[in-house]
Order: C-alpha cells, then structure tokens, then sequence
C-alpha cells in the first residue's frame, strides 16, 4: 500500500555555522513514500562540530536578524500595480467612462492587449495623456512584478534542492540526539527543557504550522510511519520521548522505535493507568503519566510547598547555580569496586551524594559513606557546575563544558 507523506525539515541554529539556511521549498519522491520536503525558514548554524554528539546547542534567531524572502519584491511590485490600476481607473472615470469602461480600458493599456479603445467622444488630447503615463507606468511595473515572480520561483526551486541535501546532511551527522514525537503542550515542555541542557532535539510531528516551527530540526509527518522515523535518525538516536495523545500511537511508535534502534532510551506518554504496561511491553524504558504527575505535584504543595518548590528550582531553574545530576559509573573508574568514603566525592569535589541506584533498579537512599559501588550503578549527585565539571574529570568522561 503506498501512502503520502508530507514532509517538514527546519534546522534552527545548531551552533556553529556560518551561512544561513534561506528559506526554500522543494519536492522529491523517496522510497514507497511520495515525499515532499520544505525548507521552512533560514537559520543561521553554530557548533556544527557537535551536531555528531547530539549536544549542539539550539536557540532562536537574535533580534534583527533578516530572514530572506524571494517573494518580497513579488509582493510589492503587485502592490504598486494595484495602486497604478486603481489611479487610471479614477483618471478614465475623470474623463467620462463609466466604472466598467475606465477598468477595461486600464486593463489592455497595462497589458498591451490592443483591443478597441473606448475613451472616443472623450477630450482627446487629455485622454492620450492619461493612456501614455498608464503605459509608461503600469507596463513598466507589470513587466517588474512578472520578472521578480518568475526569478523567485526559480530560485526558490534550485535553491530548494540545495537546501534539501543540506539539511539532509545535518540530519545523517546526528549521533545521540533526542526525537520527540508530538508537539502539543508537553512536547514544547519537554523540547524547551531538554534545549535547555544542551541537546539537540529533533521533533516529529503531523500538524506542525510551517510558519511558526520551533528553534530545531522538525520532521512534519506521521510518527508511527517508519521512514518518518528514519528521517528523524532513529537509528542513531540516543532518546526517544513519545508524547502523543493517543494511547494506541504511542504504543505504535514505541514498538516501531525498539525495532529499528534496540538501544535508544525511551520516554513514552500513557493517557491512562491501562496503557502502561503495555508501553513497558512494547519497549518504553519508562512511562510516565502526565495526569498523574500533575496531581502528585498539586498534593506536594499542599503538604509540602516548600520541598516541591525547592526541588522544582533545582530541576528546571536555569538561574540557580545547583543541580541534580546522574553519574554513571563505568568499569575501571575511580568509583568502581570503591567506596563512597575512599572515592572521596565530597572531599574532592564539594558535591552530595544523595542516592545510589544499583544495577538491577534498587534505589539506596543517603547511602552511608562505607557503601561500596560497582561499575553498572548510578550516583545521583547535588552540585554545582563547577563540581559537576569535577566529578566529570575525576570520573574520566567529557566535560560537556568543554565542546
């Protein structure tokens, strides 16, 4: 069975660029799919190097900065020839047409049709003037108006082409990056926040409004269509977070999602208490209920306002100079075969052990210094950056600062 897909791309300032993306549109089939990609607006690239790690950073156009449109001057030739038409319009009738004989009159003198004229009767000498500033003027910008249309058609479509295999290349140098898959009023949540932390984020979506895409690469089509999928870089994708709104799609596009990147960490939205474990089945690496997280939250501030509170600042606030972090500990480093005491977090680096989650799920909660840890457990640490740049040297992994 063939199908349609529509097909958006828009890649908004990955970090480190030079040249705008300008805004162009092009068609092209692919596969079994008929696919149409359109290049949505210009961006402007930063730190392409970090597109291949996920984490290039994404953030809006700055103020001031011009988007190209072809078809500006298009519009405004079509302005002035309105304005032109109804001018001679007004100057015929001066003379004694009707309405309908001065707009007919106007109409063959802009586009040199040639017909009879039907100004005879009239005062000649005034009539012949009007007619050569109507064709001196309105021939001149009609002509203007037909040539930047047709030159913006035809850069729109080269450049459109170009701008396909860019984009598509930004794409395929992805490697661990975040696709989310919806875009209402969680999935910009979750996209913002995500941004926020560094990563880039490709969102999937099937009614995405061309003209007021987000600040990130944007696949406009159908979610649980495999190609849809692969345009998105599924296969190299690090997380998937599937937040639609119906139950049955996310289930679709989680066991869609295992099948073609057995390793990606997925996030998947359940509407209601049934669809859980099923998402589990289906290969979510979690599920999380929006509803129910909204009352969990609601209840905590009426019986603790000033624990929720404080542990909302420290997960989303991007002013407050402390975090929650999770490090991972891998075989051979510092921590490993250790205990917390000799590792000597606290001692060297100022941060807080706040949990140890051991390979096989079970949660230790303010585990005492004397806990010994193992490759495969996680830490979850309060710190700070720069403590967290810390624990990141003494643990051997990347310094996500230093991209």
């Amino acid at each position: 069975m063939s199908s349609r897909r529509r097909i958006f791309f828009k890649h908004c300032r990955p970090t480190d660029a030079t040249k705008p993306l300008p805004a162009r549109r092009y068609t092209t089939e692919s596969g079994r799919f008929g696919v149409t990609l359109q290049a949505v607006s210009d961006v402007d690239h930063s730190h392409a190097g970090q597109a291949k790690n996920g984490n290039a950073n994404t953030s809006a156009t700055p103020a001031g900065t011009s988007i190209k449109d072809p078809w500006r001057r298009a519009r405004l030739g079509l302005g002035a020839l309105a304005l032109i038409s109804g001018a001679s319009t007004a100057a015929y009738m001066w003379l004694g047409l009707s309405l309908l004989d001065a707009f007919y009159q106007t109409i063959i003198t802009i586009f040199t049709v040639g017909y009879t004229e039907v100004g005879i009767g009239t005062d000649q000498t005034a009539y012949r003037l009007v007619t050569i500033c109507v064709i001196v003027a309105g021939t001149g910008v009609g002509f203007y108006t037909l040539g930047v249309a047709f030159e913006a058609l035809v850069e729109s479509r080269l450049s459109g082409l170009f701008g396909r295999m860019r984009m598509q290349r930004s794409i395929d140098q992805l490697n661990g990056h975040v696709i989310v898959c919806g875009w209402g009023q969680v999935g910009q949540a979750i996209t913002d926040s995500i941004s926020h932390e560094g990563k880039t984020v490709v969102v999937v979506d099937d009614s995405l409004d061309p003209a007021h895409l987000p600040d990130h690469l944007c696949v406009l089509g159908d979610a649980t269509d495999d190609d849809v999928l692969r345009l998105a870089g599924i296969e190299r994708a690090g997380s998937l977070v599937v937040a639609l709104n119906s139950d049955a799609d996310n289930l679709y596009v989680s066991l869609s999602a295992r099948s073609l990147n057995p390793g990606v960490f997925i996030v998947a939205r359940a509407n209601s208490a049934e669809a859980e474990p099923k998402l589990h089945l289906a290969g979510a690496n979690r599920v999380v209920n929006p509803h129910e997280i909204g009352g969990n939250r609601m209840a905590a501030l009426v019986m603790s306002p000033n624990v929720a509170e404080f542990l909302d600042q420290v997960m989303t606030d991007p002013k407050l100079d402390i975090r929650l972090i999770e490090l991972h500990v891998k075989e051979g480093d510092f921590l490993d075969r250790h205990s917390l005491a000799s590792a000597g977090i606290r001692k060297s680096t100022g941060a807080s052990v706040l949990a140890l989650r051991r390979l096989d799920g079970q949660f230790i909660h303010n585990p005492d210094p004397h806990t010994t840890v193992y490759a495969g457990d996680v830490l979850i640490v309060l710190c700070t950056p720069d403590q967290h740049a810390k624990l990141l040297r003494l643990s051997g992994a990347a310094d996500p600062g230093s991209d």
